[in-house]
């Protein structure tokens, strides 16, 4: 068996550890969703490793596949690596962790991002999937698995063309060789996504901006973290302009509402210095500042 840092190692390679991982556990307590969304998340993949392999796959086609996508900042990679850990715990298993970082796979190179993505498929996954109990995660899928439909010949290589295709026929090999392999799959771009490879898809789930309810969860739990070094910070937690502030976050994405303490402090020197300075205005106005730069950016997309 490979160590992790040969595994590391291996092209498009960028994280390979034993599971349950105790950082990766926090990490899917800290991602504030719908409760609905874990429960079905949790439940297809332990569903993966103690359903599927009991099943006839030509009546039951399981993929071992499940793909989250939403906007960026919506904690679509944090879900995913806190799902690893909190699988392994449920099923009880000796879980590895491998994730790919798929632009490592790229190559200008006609053939080679295909003979890539071919290699890490069927001889680094495969390779770890035949030990034991497997979860990998791809992240920005849609490098891997671009819709074929969209492309023009012309102007995408035809190399990118078969990194599709090789993703695919590796996919169903694993699929019917190894039960105990499960494939967590992130994207920002749904539609930029092969349909053949959405098909193969156990579940999809989409993951969205954070409502009312999240927005005041996440920046309450932003400032109490601040509040671990900066006590004074907490009495801002009963301010009205906590809750104004929580209000106005509706829009923003949660990795942005969780950096709102942190920009309020930078709004003025002597905060940054000392953020047991900081006020309940600083955060409003960091907030109302967020909301006019997004605004900015969707107006430039227009």
């Amino acid at each position: 068996m490979s160590t992790s840092s040969e595994v590391i190692e291996a092209k498009g390679i960028c994280d390979s550890r034993s599971l349950p991982d105790k950082d990766f556990g926090s990490l899917w307590d800290a991602v504030i969703v719908d409760p609905s969304i874990k429960d079905r998340l949790l439940g297809q993949a332990v569903l993966n490793f103690t359903v599927r392999p009991k099943l006839n796959r030509a009546e039951l086609p399981l993929h071992g596949i499940i793909l989250l996508v939403g906007p960026p900042g919506t904690g679509k990679t944090s879900l995913a690596r806190g799902l690893a850990s909190r699988t392994a715990e449920a099923v009880k298993g000796k879980f590895r962790y491998l994730e790919v970082e798929p632009h490592a796979l790229a190559s200008a190179a006609l053939g080679r991002s295909q003979q890539a993505v071919k290699h890490l498929l069927s001889s680094v996954v495969a390779e770890h999937a035949g030990i034991g109990p497997l979860i990998v995660v791809l992240d920005e899928v849609e490098t891997l698995a671009a819709d074929r439909s969209k492309m023009s010949m012309e102007a995408n290589p035809i190399d990118v063309h078969r990194a599709t295709d090789a993703v695919l026929a590796q996919l169903d090999q694993l699929a019917t060789h190894f039960l105990q392999l499960l494939f967590i799959a992130t994207s920002n771009f749904e539609r930029a996504i092969d349909s053949a490879f959405l098909s193969r898809a156990d579940l999809i789930e989409t993951i969205g901006p954070p409502n009312e309810s999240a927005c005041e969860q996440i920046l309450h739990a932003s400032l109490t973290a601040l509040a671990q070094s900066f006590p004074k910070v907490e009495e801002i937690l009963s301010t009205p302009e906590f809750r104004r502030a929580a209000q106005r976050c509706v829009g923003l994405d949660g990795r942005r509402i969780r950096k709102v303490p942190i920009a309020a402090c930078a709004r003025d020197k002597s905060v940054a210095m000392d953020p047991n300075r900081l006020t309940g205005r600083d955060l409003l106005a960091a907030v109302e500042h967020a909301q006019a730069e997004l605004a900015r950016r969707n107006g430039d997309r227009r």
